[in-house]
């Protein structure tokens, strides 16, 4: 039991890890189209590097860094939902409801 148990998670850990960094390329590829149209040039390769003007070093870095880091969480979450069985999927679904309808009062 306690085997299955850790090879779940195992299991678990891999196709997290593996959906993190697919959505991570995907972030890295849309913001960098998206760089490319509103700029006309390319993003910097190295930020860090002296030669990048400090304003386009930290909008490149930022921008980066916050749209990778909510395509990983849209992600994780988009497979964790998959992954609960239907009486968790009704409670998670009853939480975002009331959060959702919390947010509308507001």
């Amino acid at each position: 039991m306690a085997d299955s148990k850790k090879k779940e998670d195992v299991g678990t850990r891999v196709f997290n890890a593996m959906t993190m960094m697919a959505a991570s390329f995907v972030a890295r590829k849309a913001i960098t189209l998206v760089w490319t149209k509103v700029t006309g040039k390319k993003p910097p390769v190295n930020p860090e590097d002296p030669g990048v003007a400090f304003v386009e070093a930290l909008s490149w870095s930022v921008l980066t860094g916050v749209t990778v880091a909510a395509f990983r969480l849209l992600a994780i979450r988009a497979v964790a939902r998959k992954a609960l069985g239907g009486a968790d999927r009704e409670s998670v679904n009853a939480a975002d409801g009331q959060a959702a309808h919390s947010r509308q009062t507001s």
